[in-house]
């Protein structure tokens, strides 16, 4: 019998905690669920940035070409369901909810990443799922998702330094782990360029796997027009998903992926005559390209976890505008008063409070700017919709 409303709070108490990353956890898991993994195909998203957005366009072109598709992304901006969707709709909480029951009685000690990789499995097999878009949490033969027996295609979007801890101290190094993923006869695509490029190329040879770049299949990657998620760097990804799409046999689902939109990635609300912008960019590579998107602003809000490499995060936004808030997205993040007295800015550690100062500060007309995570920009997607301010694309 479920308990009712899921139990979250045990369930993201399931930290990894010192435990070795790799697949070993999660196909202990599938194991005890009777392999639900080899009852669908899957495309696996590995990549430093962009995978959630790949992911969203990928789903929308293959629901557009009547495929059962199922999606497995990560982190969720609001509730947890989001993380499992199937058919284009988040997981029922209910089902979270005896899903969690499972897990207490039969899997007490795995990992968070593990048993929610282990539920979309469990839940894609249930519902007859012939597709499923798996993003990667963190590198790709390290990652969990390794244990994905039936892969159609790998797609690695770009390789930049993060998870240096975990993955490499180089690109290089994060490039191989990353292109770990790919396996012989299976198409693996990107749009990684230079030193990563040529890494994964080395592995691609290694492992057998067909290649696919934009320099060596340019029709297969090419775009009848924009996307409509904003910004150059959204353009590779949509050209990743519909040479993705095309490779698999779908390419009459690419207007649709190009038509599909993601939350807090560059959305645009309008609050009393002034422009909010949120984007989830929380590493260098992210927020060099998204500066390079919006140019500049007349306010930024600005929070991130500390254990990310804040100041290389935090350095292509000083640019934009001199006037700062900065906040604290949850009880790990890097401290409001260190960043504001770093970088000439003012504290406000609730994130709520800092989205209202933020907008006063914000001229009529003007600009506002809120990033450094995808959990700042939750909370704030939900701060505005609570005021009534919908999204605009």
């Amino acid at each position: 019998m479920t308990s009712g409303r899921p139990d979250y709070d045990w369930l993201y108490s399931r930290t990894r905690a010192g435990r070795a990353r790799g697949p070993q956890g999660a196909q202990a898991l599938l194991a005890r669920l009777g392999a639900p993994e080899q009852a669908f195909e899957s495309v696996r998203v590995v990549g430093t940035n962009g995978k959630g957005s790949t992911c969203a366009m990928l789903e929308a072109g293959l629901l557009a070409c009547g495929v059962r598709t199922g999606r497995f992304t990560s982190p969720h901006l609001h509730a947890y369901e989001e993380r499992i969707r199937v058919g284009g709709q988040n997981l029922d909480p209910a089902r979270t909810a005896t899903l969690i029951d499972w897990a207490k009685a039969h899997a007490p000690e795995a990992a968070f990443f593990d048993l929610t990789l282990a539920f979309a499995c469990q839940v894609f097999a249930e519902a007859g799922v012939e597709l499923a878009v798996m993003e990667a949490g963190v590198g790709g033969q390290s990652d969990a998702t390794q244990v994905l027996g039936r892969v159609r295609a790998v797609v690695l979007t770009n390789v930049d330094l993060d998870h240096t801890s975990v993955l490499g101290n180089t690109v290089d190094e994060i490039a191989r782990d990353k292109a770990g993923a790919g396996r012989g006869g299976v198409p693996l695509l990107t749009t990684a360029v230079g030193r990563a490029l040529q890494a994964i190329e080395g592995v691609a040879a290694e492992v057998g796997a067909p290649l696919l770049t934009p320099e060596r299949h340019p029709d297969l990657f090419a775009l009848p027009h924009p996307p409509a998620l904003q910004g150059a760097h959204q353009h590779l990804n949509a050209s990743l998903a519909a040479a993705t799409l095309r490779t698999l046999g779908y390419a009459s689902g690419v207007e649709a992926a190009l038509r599909a939109t993601h939350p807090g990635r560059l959305e645009r609300f309008e609050v009393q005559g002034k422009i909010v912008l949120v984007d989830g960019a929380h590493n260098p590579h992210a927020t060099r390209a998204l500066a390079a998107t919006v140019g500049t602003v007349d306010t930024l809000l600005f929070g991130n976890l500390a254990r990310k490499d804040t100041h290389a995060t935090l350095a292509p936004l000083l640019g934009l505008t001199a006037t700062r808030l900065f906040t604290a997205p949850g009880e790990l993040a890097t401290p409001p008063a260190a960043l504001a007295a770093q970088y000439s800015g003012e504290p406000w550690p609730d994130p709520e409070e800092a989205l209202a100062q933020a907008l006063r500060r914000t001229p009529p007309g003007g600009t506002l700017l809120v990033a450094g995570s995808l959990y700042l920009a939750g909370v704030a997607r939900a701060a505005l919709k609570a005021r009534g301010q919908g999204a605009h694309s």
